[in-house]
Formats: structure tokens, C-alpha cells, sequence
């Protein structure tokens, strides 16, 4: 059963994205799966995120996507929970439209690494997948959305913004905000930037498992 709290909870934590500039008016979507239930809090449709209320707030089964209380999710709620299916250790899921990210998204000629700083390849991913264009709320961009999100947790939708995935709501926004930074940095130098080799990767790879092995 979803409690009061957690519908405040999801409420917070979509107006902090907005107030990110993650998100404007009825652009992006966010959804949490509850603890222990087949059940998500989704965005509802036509919701704007940075001032959504309680009342827009949509629950969806996970297994079938049943509306559970009358309101009906953002059109993007098939790849959310497709995604919370396919991935047990993710509880998070947000699709947002940033200003640099976005750009990038739209680029006739974007670039295809982004590991600008150690944060990159930590938090948002050594390699971020683009989606080619499919109309926003289509089968087809929820299936390929799933099947990018299998094994990365943040992708580019051409043409369209972004999907991070997360833990938890944290985690999610760590990795968005730093999805935004690495396209911040690729515009601002006018694409003239460099990146992370892959020895110095690495070398982060052994940094961080050796904090975890201590």
C-alpha cells in the first residue's frame, strides 16, 4: 500500500529536479518504484514536473501497468516500467530535457564520447547510447529505451532528451545533473574538448574498487 508520505516524497523530489532546470513546463517524466511493492509513482500525463501536485501523482502496477488510482501516467510510463522490470536495482527512473543535453541530442554531428571529467564515467556512464528518433509515447521508443537500459543506465533519445536511471532518487539526479555538466562542457568549448583516455579510466576503475575493497 502507497503511503501519504511517499506520494509528498515523490512530489519533493520531481519539484527538485524542476528547480534543476532539469525539466521545464510538461517536458520529462519521473517514476519510483515503492519498496517491496509491485507498485510505481509515476507523473501523470500533462503534469508539469517542476510544480507537480499530489493529485497527478499516477500508480501503476509494475508487472501489468494497471492504473491503480484513476490517474492516468506521463505517455512515457511504458519504458518506466519496462525498464523497473527488466532492472530490479532500479527504483528511479527520469526522463528529462535539459538545456545542453538537449542540444546535444539535436546535433547533426554529436559527438559519441563524453568522459570530460572523472565524473563521467563514474556516475553517468563510460559510454552513453543515442536512440534514433521515435515519436515520444511510441512502442517503438519504449522497446528501444528497454533494451538500451538493460545494461546502461543513462541514454540519449535523439532528437528528443534523455533517460537516467537510478537506486534511488539520488542517485538519478547525481546522474543527470552530470549528464547535463559533459554536455555543458562539449558546447562551451565548441566541441573542441578533450576526454578521458582509456588508461586513465582504468585507473579510475582501480580507484574506486579499491575504496570499495577497504
Amino acid at each position: 500500500m502507497v503511503e501519504r508520505y511517499q506520494i509528498e516524497e515523490f512530489v519533493r523530489q520531481a519539484h527538485r529536479v524542476g528547480d534543476a532546470g532539469l525539466t521545464i513546463c510538461s517536458s520529462g517524466n519521473l517514476s519510483w518504484r515503492v519498496d517491496g511493492e509491485d507498485t510505481a509513482l509515476i507523473s501523470g500525463t500533462g503534469s508539469w514536473v517542476p510544480s507537480l501536485r499530489q493529485d497527478q501523482v499516477a500508480m501503476c502496477k509494475i508487472s501489468t501497468g494497471e492504473i491503480l488510482n484513476g490517474v492516468k501516467p506521463s505517455m512515457e510510463s511504458t519504458f518506466h516500467l519496462g525498464v523497473m522490470r527488466e532492472r530490479p536495482d532500479v527504483n528511479v527512473v527520469l526522463h528529462f530535457q535539459s538545456p545542453y543535453a538537449t542540444a546535444v541530442a539535436c546535433m547533426a554531428n554529436r559527438p559519441t564520447d563524453f568522459n570530460v571529467t572523472a565524473e563521467i564515467p563514474i556516475h553517468v556512464g563510460r559510454e552513453i547510447p543515442a536512440i534514433p528518433y521515435y515519436r515520444p509515447g511510441s512502442p517503438e521508443l519504449a522497446k528501444a529505451v528497454i533494451e538500451a537500459m538493460k545494461d546502461h543506465n543513462s541514454i540519449f533519445l535523439l532528437k528528443h532528451g534523455q533517460v537516467v536511471c537510478g537506486k534511488d532518487f539520488d542517485q538519478a539526479f547525481e546522474r543527470a545533473m552530470f549528464f547535463e555538466m559533459a554536455c555543458r562542457i562539449v558546447i562551451n568549448t565548441g566541441k573542441d574538448h578533450t576526454v578521458l583516455t582509456d588508461a586513465e579510466i582504468a585507473n579510475l576503475d582501480a580507484y574506486i574498487l579499491g575504496k570499495v575493497a577497504k
